[in-house]
């Protein structure tokens, strides 16, 4: 099956293995930071601030627009180039607009028609990283 649709969401994406994690939040809440912190950490950029998502072959797949693709937005610095990938099926949201349960109840988010695993985490915890890749590595586990 080809693409089906397409849309633009107000999201920071990250590749980890070859799965992309929408990073969701209001401007301003660290979407571009923790992504960041993520890079450092071995991942590689998909998109800053805004990501286009695509359904491909019942997959949701996120990639830059292309007017933004391999840029990012460093608060302090300014725009910077950065490696970049394209393409990358979507595993996992991570909204950052939300109070922080201590022990959540599994979440999906709908986007485009396909369900997607969301947590909620603060972007600007030392541990948050750590946490993302945690979350995707249970994904893989169950």
């Amino acid at each position: 099956m080809a693409d089906q649709s397409s849309e633009t969401i107000h999201a920071s994406t990250v590749a980890i293995d070859d799965r992309a994690v929408l990073i969701r939040g209001r401007s301003g809440s660290g979407k571009s930071d923790l992504a960041l912190r993520l890079i450092d950490r071995g991942a590689t950029l998909v998109s800053d601030d805004y990501t286009l998502v695509a359904r491909h072959d019942g997959l949701l797949v996120a990639s830059a627009p292309s007017t933004i693709a391999g840029k990012m937005e460093v608060r302090g610095i300014g725009i910077v180039t950065m490696p970049a990938v394209d393409g990358v099926p979507v595993a996992l949201s991570v909204c950052l607009d939300e109070t922080v349960p201590r022990m959540p109840d599994p979440r999906m988010r709908w986007i485009m028609g396909i369900s997607v695993r969301e947590i909620a985490l603060d972007p600007f915890e030392a541990s948050t990283p750590l946490k993302v890749e945690l979350a995707l590595r249970q994904d893989t586990e169950a």
